[in-house]
């Protein structure tokens, strides 16, 4: 019988990098996620293979269950790979039977959006695995890939959420959050994806004593969270902008980038790569696109409403 699971992708509106640290964060499930579909395979194999939005083929490999049991490590062409069988090798540890009750798998992955947009393909096929082995999927995160776990909140919840790490352990709060000037608000592809782990090391090299970041990055969430005129957002996007700018010893993108933009733009995630978030009274659209930056997304189109 075959199996389907589906998780949503992710934008972290506040609090990137010092959630790590205790910060309250506000992250956004978005439009577009991943499925991952299970099927009956034969010979104690796992034939996987992972599809991009445009339906081509950007992973595929057969791995045996001996393999992921033993987390079998391979020469470096295989990076991909082996990243795959650490993540089965600690599901496996958290529940063998999903393994050694079958006789084989056939494995499908697919996203809905462009894999080096960096909305979450890691996240969402941890979810999924999570699911399909019925396990905390938070749990598993920290075991393979790492991170504050904002992103697998999102593939679970379909609406915006507060995240905070409270004694290591994940928080999640269902928020309201829609904004009445959301059609002010545009998503813009900076066309290169940056490496989460190796923004997170870098973070974590700089960072002195956090705990007042930490405390100012709440409250500009808080405020982002509760502001009803566009202004009031844009002047809270600006001050989290410094504040992180400040700890991260970083220009702000919209300092490096985009000096002349005639409105707010915040990093998403980790500086200098995947989306950014843009506010301006008018259609920023040709702006960005003179700029060379062919994808902006509207709030509609990528946030999931």
């Amino acid at each position: 019988m075959k199996q389907t699971f589906y998780s949503n992708g992710k934008l972290l509106i506040t609090g990137e990098y010092v959630v790590l640290d205790g910060a309250k964060a506000l992250a956004l499930p978005t439009r577009f996620g991943q499925s991952l579909h299970i099927e009956q395979g034969s010979d104690q194999m796992m034939h996987w293979k992972s599809y991009d939005h445009d339906k081509s083929v950007w992973f595929e490999a057969t791995i045996p269950f001996e393999s992921i049991q033993r987390k079998e490590r391979f020469d470096a062409p295989h990076h991909l790979k082996n990243t795959l069988i650490e993540i089965l090798h600690e599901a496996y540890l958290m529940n063998a039977d999903f393994l050694l009750e079958s006789e084989g798998y056939v494995v499908t992955t697919e996203l809905s959006f462009p894999k080096n947009w960096g909305l979450g393909t890691s996240s969402t096929l941890i979810n999924n695995i999570a699911q399909w082995a019925q396990i905390d999927a938070f749990t598993l995160l920290k075991r393979s890939f790492g991170g504050s776990g904002y992103d697998v909140a999102c593939a679970q919840y379909n609406t915006p959420i507060l995240y905070q790490l409270q004694n290591e352990l994940p928080v999640v709060e269902s928020v309201d959050f829609a904004p009445v000037f959301a059609d002010k608000i545009y998503f813009v592809y900076l066309n290169q994806k940056r490496s989460s782990k190796a923004a997170i090391a870098a973070y974590l090299d700089k960072q002195g004593d956090i705990a007042k970041t930490v405390t100012k990055i709440n409250g500009l969430t808080q405020r982002i969270l509760n502001a009803d005129q566009p202004k009031d957002f844009a002047l809270a996007l600006r001050e989290h902008e410094i504040e992180l700018s400040d700890v991260l010893e970083e220009m702000t993108i919209q300092e490096a980038l985009f000096p002349d933009f005639e409105g707010v733009i915040k990093s998403l995630g980790a500086w200098g790569g995947d989306f950014v978030m843009a506010i301006s009274k008018e259609n920023p659209t040709d702006y960005f696109h003179s700029k060379g930056y062919p994808t902006v997304l509207s709030y509609q189109e990528m946030i999931l409403l």
